[in-house]
């Protein structure tokens, strides 16, 4: 009984001394900043930039935001799957296609979409150059993702791109898009 009756406490010491990665305090990410100065290029993927604003260090895993300058013009990642995150993009500017399992949606600034976890999606940024914020909920391995495609010095082949999504709970399931595939739904 007195071994049941101090659970409560150890796991409020728990709590109390760090082992929760939560931050508990509101910050600010000022415009062009990333939340702890890391600009990251997705190398071998696009040219875009993405610049973390809420880290998964901030709250305990559970939410990754960040915001992706486009500098790909007809260009995207491959057709994929989050094993175990959703996804959201909201345009800040720019035009977009975007393929979420067999939709196509064309995506202008003020727009959102939702991705679902372990349904394949897509985007190929349609304007010259473009802005989203994108989110991913758990945070999962992303910042991490995204920390090694902006080490890559070289390209990689199609091997290598497929071993990193697989290393950070990402599966390539087809090709990029292509500018070409006009149907999509217009709402």
């Amino acid at each position: 009984m007195t071994l049941l009756a101090i659970v409560p406490v150890i796991t409020s010491a728990k709590m109390g001394s760090g082992i929760m990665k939560r931050t508990v305090k509101g910050f600010k990410v000022n415009s062009g900043e990333a939340r702890f100065g890391n600009h990251y290029k997705m190398k071998g993927v696009t040219n875009n930039v993405l610049d973390i604003k809420i880290s998964s260090e901030d709250t305990d895993g559970d939410l990754a935001v960040f915001e992706q300058n486009g500098f790909t013009p007809n260009g995207g990642p491959p057709l994929h799957i989050h094993l175990y995150q959703d996804e959201f993009f909201y345009i800040v500017e720019g035009e977009y296609l975007f393929q979420v399992g067999e939709e196509k949606y064309r995506l202008k600034q003020g727009d959102t979409i939702f991705l679902p976890r372990n349904v394949p999606h897509a985007f190929v940024q349609l304007s010259e150059s473009g802005k989203v914020i994108v989110s991913y909920m758990p945070a999962g391995k992303m910042e991490d993702f995204f920390k090694t495609t902006d080490a890559w010095t070289t390209p990689p082949g199609l091997q290598e791109i497929e071993k990193v999504f697989e290393d950070h709970d990402m599966k390539v399931v087809g090709p990029v898009l292509s500018m070409s595939q006009k149907s999509y739904i217009e709402k």
